[in-house]
Formats: C-alpha cells, structure tokens, sequence
C-alpha cells in the first residue's frame, strides 16, 4: 500500500466515527450541497458587496472571476488529466448528493474553498481570515465524510486553490 493509500484510509477510518450521526451527516451533507458550484462562495461574495460598498463589489467581481478560472483548470483541465477514480460506496445515503461525474483528483469543493479563504480574507483581521478557512476547511471535510473524494483529493484541491487564489491576490490587488 502506497503512502497515499495508507493517508486516505487512516483519514477515511477517522470519519467512519463521525459518520452515522444524523446531525454531523446533515450538517456534512449541506457543506456538500452548498459547495456545489460554488454557491457558497458567491453568495459570501454577493452578501460583502451588499454590505461594503464599492469595496465589496470589486471584492465579489474578483471572487467571482477566479473562482470561473479556478473552476475551469481543476474541473476543465487537471481533473481530465489526472482521471481518479472516486471513493468506491455501496451503502445508502442518509441524504440527497449531488454526483459528479468527473475524476475524483483534486476536489473542486476545497479548491474552490482555499481560493475563495484566500480571497475573502484579504486585507481582514486574524479572525475573519480564521473565520473563512474554517468554513473552507468544513466544506472541503464534508467531501470525505460524504465518500465523494480521497482525503488526498481533499489536500490537493486546497494546495491548488489557495495557489489559485493567492496568485489572483497578486494580479488583483483590491488597492
């Protein structure tokens, strides 16, 4: 077994004992479904512009475009090249889940969610940046609790989208 076989089976068997609890499976569960298309991202985006002003309509504007580019390398480009296959489950769902039917390398839900941490948080204070890679860290943790992604799929996606959303920092500078 390879060291990453070893890492996503340890990581695996470490959420076999939250799994089954109804309210960390529903609370999973949703992480999953709001993370799908981002929706989750974009609406923290559209909720600061309504809020901020010029400031936070750039803010939104710059999320939104990166997580379009961010979306198409992971979804568009790696996962094509890559093609893993997904976690292998035979049991029933204890709630509805969306299924992708790309490659399972790397997660689109926690690249999207390091990259819009990233984003998000620029410019803000210890706590709100906290705040942010907390929520991402939960989205991107609902994708192994639910058997969509290899915990491994889980840490690539984030190296790739906080390097996503750190290079659209440097290219867009909110000042």
């Amino acid at each position: 077994m390879s060291l990453v076989e070893r890492f996503d089976s340890n990581v695996d068997r470490w959420f076999d004992h939250l799994r089954g609890r109804p309210r960390i499976d529903r609370l999973f569960y949703a992480l999953s479904e709001l993370g799908d298309f981002s929706l989750i991202w974009h609406t923290a985006g559209v909720a600061g512009a309504a809020f901020e002003g010029d400031a936070g309509v750039r803010r939104a504007a710059r999320l939104s475009a990166t997580l379009g580019v961010e979306s198409l390398l992971v979804n568009g480009l790696i996962k094509s090249v890559v093609r893993r296959e997904r976690p292998t489950h035979s049991g029933d769902r204890p709630h509805r889940l969306r299924r992708p039917a790309t490659s399972s390398f790397p997660s689109g839900h926690a690249s999207a969610g390091a990259c819009a941490a990233v984003l998000l948080g620029d410019g803000r204070g210890v706590a709100v940046r906290s705040a942010w890679w907390t929520l991402a860290t939960l989205v991107a943790a609902s994708r192994i609790h639910v058997r969509i992604h290899h915990p491994s799929d889980v840490v690539g996606g984030a190296l790739v989208g906080a390097a996503i959303g750190t290079a659209a920092r440097r290219i867009t500078p909110l000042r």
